[in-house]
């Protein structure tokens, strides 16, 4: 009893370790312009006001740069799952020449930085009209290898007998896929939504590279250009990073047992 506890307590405390600079960020964000820049700083704010979400919203347009990212972040979700659930399915469960091949060299090229790649990407986008566009900011997101992986992963676990059945009763590939395989994916889609959905939200240096219209940035982009003209305004800050974190922290609260049975799924085979 006392080990359990000592356990719960030190897990607690470690909880709260974790949490404590969200915690005051959040504070922070509700202070008046200078009191965090006291020593030592407030923990909390001595008369919370609203102002610096009113500044953000009111004078720097913020609302516009949320919308901007929860476009690109709503379709990069959508298209992933569209082109990325037909390949890891066609990686399980298909049978073509060099099937294992291709599928060592993707996963081989899970290892190779993701920036090594931008500027060849960039050079692509730009001979094809693509840059300065929501489309040029949504081609990193289309077919991510380690979406194809993971719902390979899971795929594997659906039993081959099941879908030779439904081949012999005459039914296509995109039948199988849609009356069979898709409903059986169900917690696996959600935790690749999730991946897709908070890696484009929070994605800062691809949309600072492929976008050059302040019109169309996304918020980590726009917060960051604002940060360079109030680096000393730390409570305005701290209100645009809560309002880059919350959403998205809800969203990830709401979805997280859908989100624990994905990364579960499918871990006995491979």
């Amino acid at each position: 009893m006392i080990r359990r506890n000592a356990l719960t307590g030190f897990a607690a405390l470690v909880a709260l370790l974790v949490l404590m600079p969200l915690i005051w960020m959040v504070s922070v964000s509700f202070m008046a312009p200078g009191e965090a820049a006291a020593f030592p700083p407030p923990l909390f704010p001595n008369h919370p006001t609203l102002d610096n979400y009113r500044t953000l919203f009111g004078s720097y347009g913020v609302g516009r740069y949320v919308v901007n990212s929860i476009i690109v972040s709503s379709l990069a979700t959508l298209l992933a799952l569209l082109f990325v659930v037909p390949a890891g399915f066609a990686f399980a469960k298909l049978r073509f020449k060099g099937r294992d091949a291709i599928f060592q060299i993707l996963v081989a090229a899970l290892v190779i930085p993701g920036q090594i790649g931008m500027l060849p990407l960039f050079l692509e986008l730009k001979a094809m009209g693509l840059v300065n566009s929501y489309a040029g900011a949504l081609v990193p997101w289309l077919a991510g290898i380690f979406g194809i992986f993971l719902v390979r992963q899971f795929c594997l676990s659906i039993p081959t007998e099941l879908l030779e059945a439904a081949r012999i009763d005459g039914a296509s590939e995109g039948l199988i896929l849609r009356r069979i395989v898709l409903p059986t994916l169900k917690p696996i889609l959600i935790t690749l939504a999730l991946f897709v959905f908070l890696g484009s939200w929070n994605d800062f240096m691809w949309p600072l590279i492929v976008l050059a219209d302040q019109n169309l940035y996304t918020l980590p982009v726009a917060l960051a250009a604002l940060s360079r003209e109030h680096v000393q305004d730390n409570e305005l800050m701290m209100a645009g990073s809560v309002i880059t974190v919350v959403p998205v922290l809800i969203l990830f609260l709401a979805l997280q047992r859908h989100y624990l049975d994905g990364l579960l799924a499918g871990s006995v085979k491979g």
